[in-house]
């Protein structure tokens, strides 16, 4: 990339699974184009297997909203020793990866030490929190956007910004959205197929693994002959899924697998979050289901949150274009409800399934994982230009 054979390194903050499965592809991509480069940071095990050194795997402590303070002392170390080590062995470029919570304490670190800063996914301050602008500017050199509408949001308020695509859409082509559109003519509730999608953080799970449960206990009376398959981010949360399971609740696993399962489901039950968009790529009409405190939501949250609609589906589609209980507190009824009418609703299901399809294709316009690669190229390029101006070499 700077065609000068020395050896470049550069740091890479991830530190939940979909970060962890995004760096690693980034990992493997830039490496593929220049063999010199190392890299090391914190991480999860794909990006181990993609040739990063992980300083620490923060992944498997992934957490989210209220949840994150019972690991408020061990983030604060992480910082620290990121911070030190940051300071102390110089890396040519610091990539943070989603978790802005966490990631701008990171790229504060690298600015500190004077080192160029990527946030590889733009943090969503345009729904519920656009005054951390200020933060933002401060401490990134680029920022990689997954959504088209944020490249304007964040260039207008001085940010330096760029649509890089979905790189959980970076597989799709044309035909894969063509050969997902769906005939419901013939479809029959009582053998419906669905897929139940509880998220990949541990907060996520925690809150809506068991609710999920009951919803499709509640559906199977009502469709003896439906059939489930959760969505596992891996095979220890498979077995941690399988160990709660309530009695009563059948259903098959599938590890990793967000887009194959629902692409075979006619209806899935998904968790708030990027997911979403790996749903409505293959055409599975949904229910978006979200949980939080409630008193933190009525103290805090409906405050914060300035989007009419909080699901990224919905906030693409400026409408209502799937159900949506964000947060949803203690009653499912209305949601069973919803899914019931739903699969009674041919011509309801079939618009979904076409509406998702015609959404999610501005999104492949892009290669995430190659734009991103070469964003990143030019500014290791850079960086190495400027050493060499400083040093006269």
């Amino acid at each position: 990339m700077t065609g000068q054979g020395r050896k470049q390194t550069i740091f890479i903050s991830a530190a939940e699974p979909s970060a962890d499965r995004h760096c690693a592809a980034l990992i493997r991509t830039m490496r593929q184009a220049n063999r010199d480069l190392e890299f090391v940071g914190i991480g999860g095990p794909k990006m181990a297997q993609a040739g990063c050194t992980l300083i620490e795997d923060a992944v498997g402590r992934a957490a989210m909203t209220y949840n994150a303070f019972a690991h408020i002392s061990h983030y604060y170390r992480l910082i620290k020793q990121v911070a030190k080590f940051i300071a102390a062995n110089k890396p040519n470029l610091v990539i943070v990866c989603d978790s802005p919570a966490f990631n701008f304490h990171i790229a504060k670190a690298a600015k500190k030490s004077g080192i160029k800063t990527l946030f590889y996914v733009a943090p969503q301050l345009w729904a519920w929190a656009p005054w951390r602008i200020r933060k933002l500017r401060k401490c990134c050199d680029k920022l990689c956007c997954l959504l088209p509408f944020e490249q304007e949001w964040f260039t207008s308020r001085g940010v330096p910004a760029e649509f890089v695509g979905n790189p959980l859409l970076d597989e799709l082509t044309q035909s894969d959205l063509n050969r997902a559109k769906r005939d419901y003519r013939k479809f029959n509730p009582a053998n419906a197929k669905i897929a139940i999608v509880p998220g990949s953080r541990t907060a996520e799970v925690g809150t809506l693994w068991r609710p999920m449960q009951q919803i499709a206990i509640a559906l199977r009376k009502i469709y003896p002959h439906a059939t489930f398959t959760t969505v596992a981010v891996d095979e220890a949360t498979s077995g941690a899924l399988d160990s709660t399971r309530l009695m009563g609740f059948r259903t098959d696993y599938s590890i990793d697998s967000v887009y194959q399962t629902t692409r075979n489901s006619d209806f899935a039950l998904v968790a708030s979050g990027s997911a979403t968009l790996q749903v409505a790529s293959a055409g599975c009409p949904m229910v978006i289901m979200y949980q939080t405190s409630p008193m933190l939501w009525h103290l805090v949250g409906r405050w914060l949150v300035t989007t009419k609609y909080l699901s990224l589906v919905n906030i693409l589609a400026g409408r209502e274009l799937v159900p949506e209980y964000m947060p949803y507190f203690r009653s499912i009824e209305p949601i069973i409800e919803t899914v019931r009418n739903l699969l009674e609703d041919k011509t309801r299901l079939a618009q979904i399934n076409s509406d998702l399809l015609a959404l999610v294709g501005p999104l492949t316009s892009k290669k995430a994982g190659s734009t991103v690669a070469q964003i990143a190229a030019s500014m290791l390029a850079f960086d190495n230009y400027n050493k060499t101006a400083e040093t006269g070499l």
